[in-house]
């Protein structure tokens, strides 16, 4: 059996554009050869993923899963949103958030976990759909939230199938009410989370660097005003207090009235959010800018650009 080299390794990979620990597992299988190793790789699908494994990928779909006072969310990205009506894709981003839910939102371990009712690991069904559909996918993010009492509940904005689409949310919420009413009241505050997208629950929970960038912001324009720095100080002030109005949970008008605060909402019904998570897809995801349409038409026509 010929030696299984770095050079052989490296030359399989440039060969194949397949990942070096599936080139080296290739060449171990078919005792060292090249060319039999290319075709192993092919036969695995592992050759056409790779290929397609630096394309963008900013589509897709966001998978919610629960069971008892526990929920999980995942990001599954493709290239087109054509592959989020794909019923194959649509299964594996579900057994996707089942798997997180049952063992945490650490990515390796998810991607290391058995494929339910399938042969390999969820890693193994993901490369097989990259071959099969023709598209990169990756599996991007992952939440799962967990509470000892009350309710965690779930909304999905516009579901492409219960618990399937473009926005999703978890709420941690803990009442001594009825469980149903408290689950209803997290679906509210669930669908509150994803049209206003709040960034912390309380005052508390705003991250310090951005309050204190805003603050920077906020003195210079007042600043600008030729107020004394007392009156300067009064007016960040009362734009932090708008700003906490736009960020935090617990301060924002609720959308369901358009008049309560949050807080008061909560208060009345006796229950307190203690987390939150709110995933939008491709969100922070840079994509590629294209011609806009005009250009495009012009292109196609052979006419000069607009």
């Amino acid at each position: 059996m010929p030696e299984i080299t770095a050079a052989l390794v490296k030359e399989l990979r440039e060969k194949t554009g397949a990942g070096m620990m599936d080139c080296k597992r290739a060449l171990t299988e078919v005792g060292g050869e090249l060319e039999p190793a290319v075709d192993w790789l092919r036969k695995k699908g592992l050759s056409a993923a790779a290929k397609k494994s630096g394309r963008v990928a900013a589509e897709g779909l966001i998978g919610l899963a629960s069971a008892p006072l526990k929920a999980a969310m995942v990001e599954v990205n493709a290239e087109t949103d054509f592959v989020a009506r794909n019923e194959k894709f649509q299964a594996f981003v579900e057994a996707v958030a089942q798997v997180a839910l049952n063992v945490g939102e650490d990515l390796e371990k998810i991607k290391a976990a058995p494929f339910p009712g399938g042969e390999g690991t969820i890693a193994d069904q993901l490369t097989n759909l990259v071959a099969t559909i023709g598209e990169n996918m990756t599996l991007r993010r992952a939440r799962v939230i967990g509470i000892g009492s009350g309710a965690v509940a779930t909304y999905v904005h516009q579901p492409l199938r219960p618990g399937l689409g473009r926005i999703g949310v978890i709420v941690a919420i803990k009442a001594s009410g009825p469980l149903e009413a408290l689950e209803l009241l997290g679906r509210q505050v669930g669908m509150h989370v994803a049209a206003s997208r709040p960034e912390s629950v309380d005052i508390s929970g705003v991250d310090p660097a951005a309050l204190e960038r805003e603050k920077v912001i906020l003195r210079e324009q007042a600043q600008g005003s030729g107020k004394t720095e007392a009156i300067i100080e009064k007016m960040v002030e009362g734009r932090i207090r708008k700003y906490y109005e736009e960020v935090v949970l617990l301060e924002q008008v609720w959308v369901h009235d358009g008049e309560s605060r949050v807080k008061a909402v909560l208060q009345k019904a006796g229950a307190t959010v203690s987390e939150f998570a709110r995933f939008t897809l491709g969100e922070g995801i840079d994509k590629p800018q294209g011609p806009d349409f005009a250009t495009e038409v012009a292109a196609t026509a052979g006419a000069p650009k607009p």
